[in-house]
């Protein structure tokens, strides 16, 4: 089991639920990249509204359902391997944003 503690990187990958790579979801693609170098973990979140660089909102409201909800895939790890990936999410991403921030990690266990 690899183990974090003390100062790590939280990479936030900010993509639309209708994001794909290849003829497959975006974020199972990147869950599965993620996992398959493996990070210590990732988690998928979605959005109940939200809007991006166009200002076009997306949002789960009945009236306006939208099938392009937002989506934020979190990832911590080193900052050394969270680096290391970020040119393979380049030629991924056709947009979207990635943030980086640094994260304190008190626990991690199974």
């Amino acid at each position: 089991m690899q183990r974090l503690e003390g100062e790590q990187s939280l990479m936030r990958i900010f993509i639309g639920e209708s994001d794909r790579y290849q003829n497959r979801p975006l974020h199972e693609v990147l869950l599965e990249l993620f996992r398959k170098q493996g990070f210590a973990g990732a988690t998928v979140l979605k959005g109940v509204a939200g809007f991006g660089a166009k200002s076009v909102l997306h949002t789960d409201r009945l009236l306006c359902l939208s099938h392009d909800l937002p989506l934020v895939i979190e990832v911590v790890d080193s900052e050394e391997r969270i680096e290391k990936i970020i040119p393979q999410l380049d030629d991924m991403l056709q947009g979207g944003m990635i943030t980086l921030e640094k994260a304190r990690v008190i626990r991690y266990k199974n």
